[in-house]
């Protein structure tokens, strides 16, 4: 047993676990942050480095199940479910489909734009404090359209954002390459959304606030957490190797393994993972300013970790199974379409796993069963977007502050 009595064990090292144990380490509370894998190299590793703070749309409306079938028969399409894994998935889909109706939706929406209003008010904080704002880039990201009909497809993306007043610009041909010269000529229209910052180097960051974390005084333990201690509270995380870690209050984030934690404390979460691909290319041709995304070909491209990231796509194949590359080569062939000049040199192909809910709004706030626990997971695509609310949050509940917001809407019972 280690002597944490009276530590905080923050359970997840990605970028999420990470910045919530400096959180807490900042406002004085001593935190042990457990890593499953070493140095933090799972889905925050590999993001695409993005603080995305237009894509909290729900995966669930209307109009994406329209495009499902399409989607699911064509072997380079945007989502891809392994056929093995497809039984396991039956319960998920049912919630996923539950989450369509135009009322939930519209509730999903506000949950999400709540969240993202938010981004910068905690980011820039967190990265003043911890001395890393030359790690947050200037340039916002570009959505590209090759013709009217494409623009029209994703009219509903660009309704909600005016509905919920976040800032975006529409802009023709020649006015989109004077800002990306190597964009290709058929692209017809783009809209920029200029508060779509980047992050110069997202694993770079992840580190650096390890650094900070361990500087006030953190601990950092490595293993797999498999089980608990429970009297009248959750007492103890227990380890693979025997180990046993002890503490005043837990925090289960750690990504999309937390599911299996939260079956072994009787409260079950609907949490998959989507399996999200990228390449990095450390000698690409070009040069860029902004990050792209095209919604049609469904793949985004950003500046970041001193070269080029081309990423995106979502496989349904649970967490044992085999990365299946092919994936990845398929977003590079349609950066191509948008970057005829982008050469794939020097260049390296990753998988990962993002968590997964079937509302895409994640679960921020206390046990429903469990005094002293605390869930921070299912951010899905918005990881990094999320990472620093989520830590003011998870402070405020942990130190006992009212949290500026309603976690109602992000509580682990709500499935």
């Amino acid at each position: 047993m280690s002597d944490n009595e009276g530590h905080v064990v923050v359970v997840g090292a990605g970028i999420i676990g990470t910045t919530i144990a400096y959180e807490l380490q900042r406002r004085g509370k001593a935190a042990v942050l457990v890593e499953r894998d070493p140095c933090g190299k799972g889905a925050s590793y590999g993001n695409m480095a993005s603080i995305a703070v237009t894509e909290f749309m729900p995966a669930s409306r209307p109009s994406v199940w329209a495009q499902m079938p399409k989607w699911l028969i064509d072997p380079e399409g945007p989502v891809r479910i392994r056929p093995s894994y497809m039984p396991r998935l039956v319960s998920w889909f049912l919630r996923f489909l539950e989450a369509s109706r135009p009322s939930r939706v519209k509730e999903l929406e506000a949950a999400g734009a709540v969240l993202c209003r938010r981004v910068y008010e905690d980011l820039m904080p967190l990265l003043q404090e911890a001395n890393l704002t030359d790690m947050l880039t200037e340039e916002g990201c570009l959505s590209l359209y090759a013709d009217e009909a494409e623009f029209s497809a994703d009219r509903e993306h660009i309704e909600v954002l005016e509905r919920f007043g976040f800032r975006h610009e529409v802009l023709g041909g020649n006015a989109i390459r004077d800002l990306e010269p190597a964009l290709t000529s058929k692209i017809a229209k783009a809209v920029l959304f200029p508060e779509n910052r980047s992050i110069s180097d997202p694993y770079r960051l992840l580190l650096k606030l390890r650094e900070k974390f361990m500087a006030l005084g953190g601990r950092i333990e490595q293993g797999e957490v498999v089980g608990f201690d429970e009297g009248d509270r959750v007492k103890a995380v227990r380890l693979k190797d025997g180990r046993s870690s002890a503490a005043s209050q837990i925090v289960l984030s750690a990504g999309a393994y937390t599911g299996k934690l939260s079956r072994i404390l009787g409260e079950p979460i609907p949490l998959e993972t989507e399996r999200g691909y990228h390449t990095q290319i450390m000698a690409p041709g070009i040069r860029m300013r902004h990050s792209i995304i095209w919604p049609a070909r469904a793949f985004m491209v950003t500046p970041t970790a001193g070269g080029i990231r081309v990423g995106g796509t979502v496989e349904m194949a649970g967490l044992d199974a085999a990365p299946d590359y092919r994936r990845a080569k398929v977003l590079v062939k349609r950066a191509q379409e948008a970057l005829p000049d982008l050469r794939a040199e020097r260049a390296t192909e990753w998988m990962g796993h993002r968590p997964a809910l079937p509302d895409t709004v994640p679960i921020i706030g206390p046990s429903a069963k469990h005094r002293g626990v605390f869930y921070a997971t299912g951010h899905g695509h918005l990881g990094l977007t999320y990472a620093a609310t989520t830590a003011r949050l998870i402070g405020d509940l942990v130190t006992g502050v009212n949290p500026p917001i309603d976690l109602k809407p992000y509580r682990v019972d709500r499935f």
